[in-house]
């Protein structure tokens, strides 16, 4: 049971783009199309949660044994940025057409920072978290990410077709959609 709440927990009640307001750049950036959407989407699970549990060893195991956990941030930041990069490399050596699936969304998540703030949510002293909960808990936010991004291109999508005021086109009315979708996941903060 502690788990199917962490779960969704994760994906519904503290949305990770709609709650902590974390990875707003891609939300955003690439939300213009469900198909673009879902390529990233794929591309941060896989990322977020490799860089969970590389990070969640590299802190338990190296940082805290080491009494340097002051080089959290950065040393997080070097590990994210490698993985993508060593992600990259052997996508393009074992599966050629999914490295041009992903395309240029791999690079992307280097400069996200969901991916950074989860890993540093699943080491904080006051969640506990073991390696599992951790890797639960960061596939189950990049999930939720995911779900945000998807369900937001495909508003963008209807509203490229919808009669909007000129001066609503475009980035005003991506935020207030934004903004109400964030409402409408408020409304599963009393299950968990």
């Amino acid at each position: 049971m502690e788990y199917i709440l962490l779960i969704i927990s994760a994906i519904f009640v503290n949305n990770v783009v709609l709650a902590q307001f974390l990875g707003i750049c891609p939300f955003f950036g690439v939300s213009k199309q469900v198909e673009t959407a879902l390529g990233m989407t794929g591309a941060v699970i896989f990322v977020m949660t490799i860089a969970t549990v590389v990070t969640y060893l590299l802190q338990k195991y190296v940082l805290d044994v080491f009494g340097i956990q002051y080089m959290q941030t950065i040393t997080f930041i070097l590990i994210i940025a490698s993985l993508v990069q060593l992600v990259e490399i052997i996508l393009k050596k074992v599966s050629p057409a999914l490295f041009q699936a992903l395309g240029i969304f791999l690079p992307l998540i280097t400069t996200n920072c969901a991916v950074l703030g989860v890993a540093i949510l699943a080491v904080r002293p006051d969640y506990n978290f073991s390696l599992l909960q951790s890797t639960i808990f960061a596939m189950s936010t990049a999930i939720g990410f995911g779900l945000a991004l998807v369900l937001f291109a495909g508003l963008r999508e209807h509203m490229e077709l919808a009669d909007i005021p000129e001066g609503m086109k475009g980035v005003p009315i991506a935020f207030i959609t934004a903004g109400l979708l964030a409402l409408a996941f408020m409304g599963f903060s009393g299950i968990a």
